[in-house]
């Protein structure tokens, strides 16, 4: 079995949401914005919806920090034209560092092609070097799990590493990559 298939076979819904709308009230319209940084910088704990506007406007504030949104970009056009449809971006990029190195992502397997699926986002050699030459960051399988603590990286992505706590990350509906 291909580490593909494995994962499809053995992935849940983990970090997804659901949402009910209550059409007994009388409100209609409801308005989503990333929250405010938690004091040590992070975003608060979470999964925080935006449009790729709302993340571009909220973390592109510096030259270079436009420039890894256009690696991000790149990449996330990639992902969906194989099918992809979330894309979680976590790291410093999301955080209030003034200058990150570069931005960590996962995607969702579900709906992924993996025969139209660019071979870089399996190309884990030399750490990551490729992915982060083409686009600026490194990108993981949602579902796959994470090789120290064996948890999937979109769970450890909700960790902050220094200490341990719950952080926040920004999920990206690919359909609306131009909203």
């Amino acid at each position: 079995m291909s580490l593909f298939a494995f994962l499809r076979q053995n992935s849940g819904r983990d970090g997804r949401m659901t949402f009910r709308v209550d059409t007994r009230t009388t409100q209609r319209y409801h308005c989503v914005m990333l929250p405010d940084f938690a004091r040590n910088g992070n975003l608060p704990p979470g999964i925080h919806w935006a449009t790729w506007k709302e993340l571009a406007d909220r973390f592109g504030w510096s030259p270079h920090r436009r420039q890894l949104l256009k690696g991000l970009r790149r990449a996330l056009r990639l992902l969906h034209d194989a099918g992809c449809t979330v894309v979680y971006v976590d790291g410093s990029f999301v955080t209030t560092k003034e200058t990150p190195e570069d931005f960590d992502a996962c995607w969702d397997l579900e709906g992924v092609d993996p025969d139209r699926l660019a071979p870089i986002f399996f190309d884990f050699s030399n750490s990551r070097a490729a992915q982060k030459t083409r686009f600026g960051g490194e990108f993981f399988p949602a579902q796959l799990p994470e090789g120290v603590t064996g948890r999937t990286f979109l769970a450890f992505f909700q960790t902050d590493r220094r200490t341990g706590r719950r952080k926040g990350i920004v999920a990206i509906r690919l359909q609306e990559l131009d909203g």
